[in-house]
């Protein structure tokens, strides 16, 4: 029961280490594949035609929300066709690249 315990905690230990975990991305990677996106969510103020709603800024946005969001939108699960278009182009790592890039902003950041 210990040997378990010791390996889990050696393992989960190891997933939390820098570059160690696939829910990192690399920032100077992110600011380059997130180039289209800043189109959008760096306009202040700026609000989607139809429907119309205000775009939100994604800088300082927590990486688990904005990869999943990405990964929602590339299978559908999530509608907008936009999004959608500019979703299904992205591999796993160029999500993981653009969550870390914006989340690395800051709140005022985009």
């Amino acid at each position: 029961m210990i040997g378990g315990r010791l390996i889990g905690g050696v393992v989960l230990g190891l997933l939390l280490l820098p570059g160690a975990s696939s829910a990192q991305g690399s920032i100077e990677s992110g600011r380059a594949k997130a180039y289209t996106c800043l189109g959008c969510h760096a306009v202040e103020g700026y609000r989607n035609a139809y429907p119309s709603y205000r775009v939100p800024k994604l800088g300082g946005q927590h990486p688990e929300y904005i990869a999943s969001s990405l990964k929602a939108y590339r299978s559908g699960d999530r509608q907008h066709t936009t999004m959608q278009a500019l979703a299904s182009t992205l591999s796993d790592e160029d999500i993981q690249d653009i969550a870390a890039y914006f989340a690395s902003r800051g709140p005022g950041g985009q």
